[in-house]
């Protein structure tokens, strides 16, 4: 039975509560304590216990070690969209052995050699298969020299399964596709990356690629948040060796040009660029506008304006920058 802490009365009709509630029914406070060790969740207000017994979904058995937890786990890897069989498929293994560790027989080594050949076909069998397994190879490919992190890789990865069952790619690039899924799964996770970096990256050229994202984006309804300036600031930042200090003060500007409407249809990246050099001569970490432009992949004369237009509608004093 359900019982309180501290001097609140019992109450009987706790149990029928749902666990995932967020209010007190006694005081109605949303201050919800999770107390794991019991298994309780407590309101923080008067001391009702508001569910209990909660059920651990987790493993039965403890482990010390990443050696030891793999040894008893009894599942496999879970599911990825970055292999093209989605890591289903069986391989066997390149070494001759048993399971005791003994070396096979010849006779034995040219049957498993056979079989493995024929598993390695049986794997990709289809058209389609083969058209994944490339467009995978070039997927990890190109996100590793973008330093892309995985889970963006996954969504790029299932962009560009859709676009097979949509037959996009068919009379197509493989390499133009998957870099137009990579750079769509990197906008849309407000990790955004330059246009031209990833052409550069992806040795297709920047207008094919364009015309494949566009493509995309008809043709699976995909919803691109507006571009903001303020998701370019660290990577830019960081590539500047630039001091926290910088950045806070880099995003303090931009979010008061947008206030005032400044962002309204200019590039973010010139606007992030701009805003960049604005703030390492105020916080004295100075870098060049080809510096910031290179690093930016706009012009400096982007920056240069971007930078006349920051200073003059936010009255920034132009003495003090000099």
């Amino acid at each position: 039975m359900d019982h309180m802490r501290g001097d609140a009365p019992e109450r009987s009709s706790v149990a029928k509560v749902d666990s995932e509630i967020r209010m007190c029914p006694e005081c109605g406070s949303n201050s919800v304590v999770e107390d794991l060790t019991r298994g309780e969740r407590v309101c923080g207000g008067c001391g009702l216990v508001l569910s209990d017994h909660r059920i651990d979904s987790g493993a039965e058995w403890r482990a010390f070690s990443s050696e030891e937890a793999d040894a008893r786990s009894r599942v496999g890897a879970p599911l990825r969209y970055t292999v093209h069989d989605k890591g289903l498929s069986t391989v066997i293994d390149w070494r001759d052995r048993d399971t005791s560790g003994r070396k096979l027989t010849p006779t034995r080594r040219s049957e498993i050699y056979r079989l493995r050949k024929w598993q390695i076909r049986s794997r990709v069998h289809s058209s389609m298969d083969r058209n994944l397994a490339q467009a995978m190879s070039e997927l990890e490919r190109l996100a590793s020299q973008l330093g892309i992190p995985k889970p963006i890789r996954e969504l790029s990865a299932l962009l560009y399964r859709k676009s097979i069952i949509k037959k996009l790619v068919r009379g197509r690039s493989i390499e133009a596709m998957v870099a137009a899924t990579l750079y769509a799964a990197c906008r849309i996770r407000k990790k955004p990356r330059p246009l031209d970096e990833v052409a550069d990256a992806s040795r297709v050229d920047k207008k094919k690629l364009g015309q494949c994202y566009r493509l995309l984006l008809r043709s699976l309804a995909i919803k691109i948040p507006l571009s903001n300036p303020i998701d370019y600031i660290s990577r830019f930042a960081s590539q500047l060796s630039l001091s926290s200090p910088v950045q806070l003060r880099t995003v303090e500007i931009l979010k008061r040009s947008r206030d005032i409407g400044l962002t309204i249809g200019r590039d973010p990246l010139g606007l992030a660029a701009a805003a960049i050099y604005v703030a390492s001569i105020m916080l004295d970490e100075r870098r060049t506008q080809r510096e910031i432009a290179e690093v930016a992949r706009v012009t400096e004369v982007t920056v240069r304006n971007r930078y006349k237009e920051i200073v003059r509608k936010l009255g920034i004093d132009t003495m003090s920058l000099a």
